[in-house]
């Protein structure tokens, strides 16, 4: 609507509604020589703005865990005795876990490997390398060495993608709800 019109429009209400009268009295501005005549007040200080509430310790490791049950049952695996079932049992579970487990992880984290090579692969090692990427076992020397075989590839996480969680501890607690059949 076009601001005539607006203007029509409310000069109508004004006009023959007495509430709508009020109202628009209550908020017209004070006129020209009204407002020179006051003197000005500073505005308001702006509203501090609200702290984040403080997540609990552990909570996104809680969700993580919740979400790796949801989606690939992986506690039931872990938790149940498995003394009762013969290999073939526990194969099957482990294998269809295994599978929905490294889904989510790839999903959640986009896992790759530190290094390329094939494991039990003679590499090179640079004259300066990152001891958060490489970990130097067995016979270790205070000298630094210039290579050696690659015992296992590492992994990296390339994202981070945890849900976010807005429930309280108590919920996040709950891993996974029990289940009852009605």
């Amino acid at each position: 609507m076009s601001r005539i019109g607006l203007a029509f429009k409310l000069f109508f209400q004004i006009l023959f509604n007495a509430e709508v009268a009020e109202r628009a009295e209550t908020l017209s501005l004070p006129a020209p020589a009204e407002q020179a005549a006051k003197p000005e007040t500073p505005p308001p200080p702006p509203k501090p703005k609200p702290e984040k509430p403080q997540r609990p310790d552990g909570i996104d490791a809680l969700v993580l865990l919740a979400t790796l049950q949801r989606e690939a049952r992986f506690l039931d695996l872990f938790q149940e005795d498995l003394s009762e079932y013969d290999d073939a049992q526990i194969g099957a579970a482990v294998r269809d876990v295994q599978r929905d487990t490294k889904s989510t992880l790839n999903r959640l984290f986009a896992i790759s490997p530190v290094r390329d090579e094939e494991e039990g692969g003679r590499i090179e090692l640079p004259e300066s390398y990152d001891a958060g990427e490489i970990r130097l076992v067995g016979n270790v020397q205070n000298d630094k060495p210039s290579g050696g075989t690659l015992v296992h590839r590492g992994w990296r996480a390339t994202k981070c993608d945890v849900p976010k969680f807005s429930g309280t501890l108590a919920q996040a607690q709950v891993l996974n709800p029990a289940e009852v059949e009605v």
